[in-house]
């Protein structure tokens, strides 16, 4: 359902993306692994065009854009079918989390106020948060905050969410649920693409991960095959660096 071939991207001449394709099938939950600044979130940003590549193909189901090219109707046409969860989480901070899932549902997709709190009432119930609704962000910890922000992706009844690293800006007790939310979504068989450093939810949760390192891809595989027996000297390197920190 989704493909990105050969995308790059440079910023003030210097590459970030090298060239970096994926495939993704419905129901996939790929993961994207590797050290800092290997441009795994820029590559997100790409296919979501919060930035523009430089160069590079999208298959959106059957149909094929030119990612440097690509008009803005086409772009909010796929967003439509899309979910982004940021690590900052971007909420509103005058609004309630109620408010803050219905906004988009009311103003980009022009939804009844009625039918859209009907719809992010259920988000948020699936994300446990329906008793902390007519909460402030400020009222939330961060990791309710988070909960919010995928209850936000997940009322827009997206064909794929990607997730920006959705834990890292979080205090490490509050890590686990925001996890047991993906892996409820991920169970539930919603695709997901998900750059993250947690490598237990890269290996025990999704079906496929890419690694990453300087714009390019190293390696990708089935998750149980790359944690297990990686082919790459980077890779198996990369991964007893993680296991020997943890």
């Amino acid at each position: 359902m989704l493909e990105v071939r050969d995308v790059k991207k440079s910023f003030d001449g210097l590459p970030i993306l090298r060239g970096v394709s994926l495939k993704m099938e419905k129901g996939d939950v790929t993961a994207v692994i590797g050290p800092s600044g290997g441009g795994k979130t820029t590559l997100l940003r790409c296919i979501n065009f919060l930035e523009m590549a430089d160069s590079g193909t999208l298959i959106f189901g059957d149909k094929t854009y030119d990612l440097k090219t690509i008009g803005k109707r086409d772009i909010a046409a796929i967003r439509m079918k899309t979910g982004f969860v940021f690590q900052s989480f971007n909420l509103f901070s005058n609004k309630t989390a109620l408010q803050n899932v219905t906004e988009g549902l009311i103003v980009a997709r022009h939804m009844p106020r009625d039918q859209a709190r009907e719809k992010a009432m259920r988000a948020l119930e699936q994300v446990g948060l329906k008793d902390r609704a007519e909460h402030y962000p400020s009222q939330l910890s961060g990791g309710q905050q988070q909960r919010v922000a995928i209850a936000r992706a997940m009322a827009t009844d997206p064909e794929i969410i990607y997730f920006d690293e959705p834990t890292s800006a979080l205090d490490p007790e509050l890590i686990g649920e925001v996890l047991a939310v993906m892996r409820d979504l991920a169970a539930s068989g919603m695709t997901m693409l998900v750059v993250t450093h947690e490598m237990r939810f890269a290996q025990e949760v999704s079906n496929h991960v890419i690694f990453m390192e300087n714009g390019l891809v190293v390696e990708e595989g089935p998750s149980k095959a790359l944690f297990e027996a990686p082919r790459e000297a980077r890779t198996r390197e990369f991964l007893r660096t993680i296991s020997a920190e943890k």
